[in-house]
């Protein structure tokens, strides 16, 4: 196996993880996980490899996800007590 297809196996596991975190930690269904990831900017940075950020933690990259694009969760800001809520917008 090359290098391209041992990153594209590695992208598509990391991708797998994060899908499964945002379901459990959002009491979530899995078809909803993967449009609140497919449709965020983060996905896009990881698809690319921007900053190499594809190779930090599954759960360090569903924080940052919520941290930078709350609007996915249907909230403001994550400035609150730190809980996950339970609704997700979907725009």
């Amino acid at each position: 196996m090359d290098d391209k297809v041992m990153e594209d196996i590695y992208q598509e596991k990391l991708e797998e993880r994060i899908i499964a975190h945002l379901a459990e930690k959002h009491a979530m269904d899995y078809q909803t996980a993967m449009k609140v990831f497919y449709t965020s900017a983060l996905a896009d940075k990881i698809h690319v490899g921007k900053y190499g950020i594809q190779y930090l933690d599954y759960k360090v990259l569903v924080e940052i996800l919520e941290e930078t694009e709350p609007e996915l969760f249907g909230k403001e800001s994550r400035a609150d007590d730190g809980k996950s809520g339970g609704e997700v917008c979907l725009k």
